[in-house]
């Protein structure tokens, strides 16, 4: 009786799931509420509904359409912030590309996406001069009327869901961070991402109320999928040009910042900057290196309140979430070690599972390591346009991240080891693979191996092993030299180790030691 026909989906009761609905319905209930800041500028969400509005229509003329990519280089301004609903309202695919990255990479990424045009602005635009995609410069400020500019003009008809016909179609295209050589495009779909979002308001308790920093960037995973989730809830983006502490503790204190979202390495370089507390409590959520003693305790003078958050590109930003608000231990050191632990799913989050090399789940006992694996509504779609790598990636039926971790008896994982020589830095992927491999370039270098040391600043550093040639010369300065020239900053490394490598009896390098040397060097 329940499979009758008359009981089937139809147009009336079914609808495609997609996180430009959030803005919809936003801008029907809430379009006077304070929607975006920058600068000194304040937006309700009906004027950023404008801006969302004059992108789309200039997008049209552009000839951009359903399945074309559009590729953006932006700092966290309000276009980027408008380009996640204008590109998909066109059944386009949005292309966010990391700032940070060099030339080379930016290229590949242009050419492997098949992008049709690209966003920059005056700060992105200068590394391009070789670039094949049709690129457009926005203007410097909402009042610079000598480039291309949203914030004025005449403003076209929207419909922001019309382009929507399936909810598992394409939303945005983001590329990790190479982590096994070339980057890999990371296919996001409307569902998906609709799911996450809501996922975050009720994660990070979003409200109305709630005013969003934007020290995370939006170009990584879409900003954890919080570029939807703080529209949903109808709260207001406070947009930064930059991650300076001193701009980052002004605007927290000028526009009464709640929440905000970053790497370790921005904590660090907020307490470097003051010790004294906010004139309001702010919930900062974290991913990448676990919290120190130290972290935890000027955090809690300035009145920061932490949460510890765990994902991948892969999983649309955040997977699972431990925040132990009003049950936080006392003891710093206690407190320490429970944040160290990546936490419990969030409501609509994929299911997190240890397993071992079977696939069975290890016993829940904080000791026993296994592969952290992910099944449910919030795993990518697939590589694009690599079959072979989206096949392995979800053999078995899961989702493999490819991190190691341990179940704790009340049900958090908490992350051991990374599989692959992943290198977290300032909370961006570094390949220790890509490392290696500019080594190898110099002449004088027979072999190299990167590993993952500690650093107070930045949570994790590249260190560099390498075994010279015969009558080789290159040293410490000669080899940082060379890999400025190669290298973006974040991924060179910060220490030089010269000397025979350790190996295998197959001649395979054994990072495991290199790793314990490299820590001991660091300690002495």
């Amino acid at each position: 009786m329940f499979t009758d026909l008359h009981l089937a989906p139809r147009a009336a009761n079914t609808r495609p799931l997609t996180p430009l609905d959030l803005l919809s319905r936003t801008l029907e209930v809430h379009g006077n509420k304070p929607g975006v800041a920058w600068r000194d500028h304040l937006w309700t969400y009906a004027e950023f509904g404008d801006l969302v509005a004059r992108m789309t229509g200039w997008l049209r003329t552009q000839g951009v359409g359903t399945g074309d990519v559009v590729s953006v280089i932006l700092s966290n301004r309000p276009e980027l912030l408008a380009a996640h609903f204008a590109v998909p309202a066109l059944g386009a695919i949005l292309n966010t590309i990391n700032t940070r990255l060099d030339p080379q990479d930016i290229l590949y990424i242009l050419d492997h996406s098949g992008a049709k045009l690209l966003l920059t602005e005056p700060a992105t635009h200068a590394a391009l001069s070789d670039c094949p995609v049709p690129i457009a410069v926005l203007c410097e400020a909402p009042d610079d009327l000598s480039s291309l500019n949203f914030f004025h003009g005449p403003v076209p008809g929207l419909d922001l869901t019309a382009a929507i016909t399936d909810e598992n179609q394409p939303i945005s295209l983001n590329y990790t961070s190479g982590t096994t050589g070339r980057p890999k495009g990371v296919v996001y779909t409307h569902r998906s991402a609709y799911l996450n979002a809501l996922g975050n308001v009720l994660g990070l308790g979003l409200t109305q109320d709630s005013r969003y920093l934007w020290t995370l960037p939006m170009f990584h995973c879409n900003g954890w999928c919080h570029t939807w989730a703080v529209t949903a809830a109808a709260g207001t983006h406070v947009c930064l040009d930059r991650v300076e502490p001193a701009l980052v503790v002004d605007t927290i204190k000028a526009r009464s910042v709640t929440h905000m979202c970053c790497a370790p390495v921005v904590l660090y370089m907020l307490l470097d900057h003051t010790s004294r507390p906010m004139p309001h409590r702010v919930k900062v959520a974290m991913g990448g290196a676990a919290p120190t003693p130290a972290l935890l305790a000027g955090l809690e003078k300035m009145g920061l309140d932490l949460v510890h958050l765990y994902g991948l590109t892969e999983s649309y930003g955040p997977v699972t979430i431990n925040d132990p608000g009003d049950n936080a231990a006392i003891d710093l050191e206690d407190r320490a070690r429970y944040l160290a632990r990546q936490g419990l799913r969030h409501v609509s989050a994929a299911r997190a599972r240890v397993v071992d090399d079977k696939g069975n789940e290890v016993p829940a006992d904080g000791k026993t390591q296994g592969e952290i694996v992910l099944a449910g509504n919030t795993v990518m779609a697939g590589y694009y346009r690599n079959r072979e790598a989206t096949e392995d990636a979800f053999r078995d039926g899961v989702f493999h991240s490819g991190d190691l971790a341990v179940m704790h008896p009340d049900g958090q994982i908490e992350i051991r080891d990374r599989a692959k020589d992943i290198i977290i830095s300032g909370g961006e992927n570094v390949s220790s693979l890509e490392v290696e491999a500019t080594l190898h370039r110099h002449p004088d270098v027979l072999f190299a191996a990167v590993v993952a040391v500690p650093d107070p600043k930045w949570g994790e550093v590249p260190c560099a092993f390498v075994e010279l040639k015969e009558n080789g010369t290159l040293d410490t300065a000669t080899a940082d030299a060379f890999c400025r020239q190669h290298l973006a900053g974040f991924k060179r490394p910060k220490h030089f180790v010269f000397g025979a490598l350790p190996r295998t009896a197959t001649g395979k390098i054994q990072k495991f030691k290199l790793r314990e040397r490299a820590r001991s060097r660091i300690a002495s």
